[in-house]
């Protein structure tokens, strides 16, 4: 039976009807897959939520210990099965290389494989293991960054870039804007990756999360709460992370000479940089730019792209021109900034 036949876009969201399972969904279900703990994927309010051990975390270090009335935590390659036992579907996680915990869904029924690769990226990320090419019939891909004007640097590039900046403008402090899980802390794994041991001072939002990498033994070095700081002066030279709301706001105008930094793969357009009063645009993406969404569906090889999350028209418009059948599932409610940049 062709995956069109048991997979739809309901109000909540993707709906496996004979696994009665949701993925990702907007709203409280009875049984969902969750991939990742970002915001625009993960909702408190189920009552049964499948996700990887470290997803789980993340959802109850954020919405709190009974954040669904059920939770079963999945190991990455090893199939579970839903819906009838005469008639199941099998569903498995594989590595999405995302954030901590982010995973693909492969769900296999009557002969057919369909992957929801959830958001994904291909470049090296310590904090999670390398996305994984999943053979299927039908590879259902996001598009955030789904326009060819979007082809992202090496990370070192940009952390050099900052580190550059913090040399020359030494007296400064360089307010870096990161969002909370995941670019957080790549941004800090960078920062020590190219040699800066210095201590990192966090805002208060950043703090939680940074201590659950840190318990999944992800190495981030010294890190400050800046409200433990008595002589915010002193901060003056320093790298501060926040989130990206905090730029402007009035915790802000407590640090001294303040130079602002945002960590984001929107940061490539302009006009976003200028918007946010950003002086050092740093373009770091968990996820791929067009190249490498590219590279993923030549390299899964499907028979059918099905397209979601982004910009949806200009890769079902290529995918097309590569020989495979692609549509948009033009599916609302999954953001394309303030987490997922």
């Amino acid at each position: 039976m062709h995956p069109q036949d048991w997979i739809s876009v309901e109000e909540a969201g993707l709906y496996c009807h004979p696994a009665k399972l949701y993925i990702d969904p907007m709203l409280p279900v009875d049984s969902a897959v969750v991939t990742h703990g970002h915001a625009d994927h993960a909702r408190a309010g189920h009552q049964h939520v499948f996700a990887s051990a470290e997803t789980l975390a993340i959802m109850k270090t954020r919405y709190g210990e009974e954040m669904a009335e059920q939770t079963t935590a999945l190991r990455m390659g090893s199939p579970v099965t839903l819906g009838n036992d005469t008639d199941p579907v099998t569903m498995t996680l594989y590595p999405a290389g995302h954030i901590l915990g982010s995973t693909q869904v492969l769900l296999e029924y009557r002969g057919y494989r369909l992957v929801i690769s959830g958001d994904y990226k291909r470049r090296h990320d310590p904090t999670c293991p390398p996305f994984e090419i999943v053979p299927c019939d039908v590879f259902i891909t996001e598009a955030t960054f789904g326009l060819p004007v979007f082809t992202h640097p090496p990370l070192s590039h940009e952390i050099d870039k900052l580190l550059t900046s913090l040399a020359v403008f030494s007296d400064r402090c360089h307010l870096v804007g990161t969002y909370a899980l995941g670019k957080c802390q790549r941004v800090i794994i960078g920062l020590r990756e190219a040699g800066y041991s210095k201590p990192i001072y966090l805002h208060g939002a950043l703090q939680k999360l940074c201590d659950l990498y840190q318990q999944y033994d992800i190495e981030l070095g010294e890190l400050i709460p800046v409200n433990d700081v008595a002589d915010k002066s002193s901060l003056a030279g320093e790298i501060v992370l926040a989130p990206p709301s905090a730029l402007a706001d009035r915790w802000s105008r407590s640090l001294p000479n303040v130079r602002t930094v945002m960590a984001s793969g929107w940061m490539q357009i302009r006009a976003r940089a200028r918007q946010r009063q950003v002086e050092l645009p740093l373009i770091i993406s968990d996820h791929c730019d067009w190249p490498e969404l590219l590279q993923t569906i030549e390299e899964v090889s499907p028979k059918e792209v099905w397209v979601t999350h982004g910009r949806e028209d200009a890769l079902v418009y290529q995918a097309n021109l590569m020989g495979f059948k692609a549509k948009a599932l033009s599916m609302v409610g999954y953001d394309d900034d303030e987490e997922t940049g």
